[in-house]
């Protein structure tokens, strides 16, 4: 019998899927099925605020947020294993650096326009040293790489329930202040005539995004998040009408990407938190081909 190339793709994709599922239900490896559900729930809150990041078009101030929690990170590792702190994660260290990061940057914006992209520029540079200098002092605990660009090695139970406790604070805030956040983020002007106080809503956002980064950090690395955070909101927003089903849309597209690039690095050997980025960046070349017919 001859078997066609479609047939032998198609017979290689089932091959793989089965892996995918074994693995997800293998005991002797626990980190991949962690990293997993940390990924889909992740999803939700990246979908929701990578939304208003890509409507609001803030994407520069979410990447100054997250490169700011390296700091966070670092403290949180100098104080658990030098300090003898054993209860602070690192993790909490990340959470603290990202919000006050927020709000610094969410104060100069709103305030000091004129050199606002230098206040930027130095509070990433600013946060990324000091996480460096307190990792470089905590020899033999963690690989800065590992946070830099991901290690799905780090994921554990507890963070689990950790991101499931943040997306609930993410998704709830989102929902509550629904329609405030819309109007920030498409006329801020217009809003504040309207009497909204939109400055504060515009740091509401930033705190949101600084939640969402903390997320999903360890899966994808400090340094390619923001991509997580914006591209499945572009792909949808190529297709989707209103801001609701683009939301919905990049909810879903994020639990696709983050499920076939934990697949593909762990069929290939490869690098969990680029391999899911590349996935990412891929479908969006795709949404743009398809936009342009």
């Amino acid at each position: 019998m001859i078997i066609t190339a479609p047939a032998e793709v198609a017979a290689l994709g089932r091959i793989a899927v089965l892996e995918f599922f074994e693995a997800l239900r293998n005991p002797d490896i626990p980190f991949f099925r962690y990293a997993f559900v940390v990924g889909l729930l992740a999803s939700v809150s990246f979908g929701i605020v990578g939304t208003y990041v890509v409507a609001k078009r803030i994407s520069y101030l979410a990447g100054a947020i997250a490169h700011c929690v390296l700091g966070g990170v670092g403290a949180g590792l100098y104080l658990q294993h030098q300090m003898g702190i054993s209860w602070f994660d690192p993790l909490y260290g990340a959470l603290i650096a990202a919000l006050l990061a927020a709000l610094i940057i969410g104060l100069v914006s709103l305030h000091a326009k004129q050199r606002e992209d230098t206040v930027i520029g130095a509070l990433w540079a600013t946060g990324m040293a000091v996480g460096l200098l307190f990792i470089a002092k905590t020899p033999g605990y963690v690989e800065p790489m590992s946070y830099l660009f991901g290690n799905i090695l780090l994921l554990t139970q507890t963070d689990i329930w950790l991101v499931l406790a943040l997306d609930l604070v993410v998704v709830t805030v989102s929902a509550v202040f629904y329609h405030k956040l819309l109007a920030v983020c498409f006329d801020e002007e217009f809003s504040r005539l309207r009497g909204l106080n939109s400055d504060l809503y515009h740091l509401l956002l930033l705190c949101l995004t600084a939640l969402t980064v903390v997320l999903l950090v360890r899966v994808v690395g400090i340094i390619m998040v923001i991509a997580l955070l914006t591209l499945p909101a572009a792909v949808a927003g190529t297709f989707a009408r209103t801001l609701g089903q683009m939301m919905l849309g990049a909810i879903g597209c994020c639990m696709l990407f983050v499920s076939l690039g934990l697949g593909i690095s762990f069929l290939h050997d490869l690098p969990s938190g680029p391999t899911i980025i590349l996935v990412a960046a891929g479908a969006f070349m795709v949404s743009l081909a398809l936009k342009r017919q």
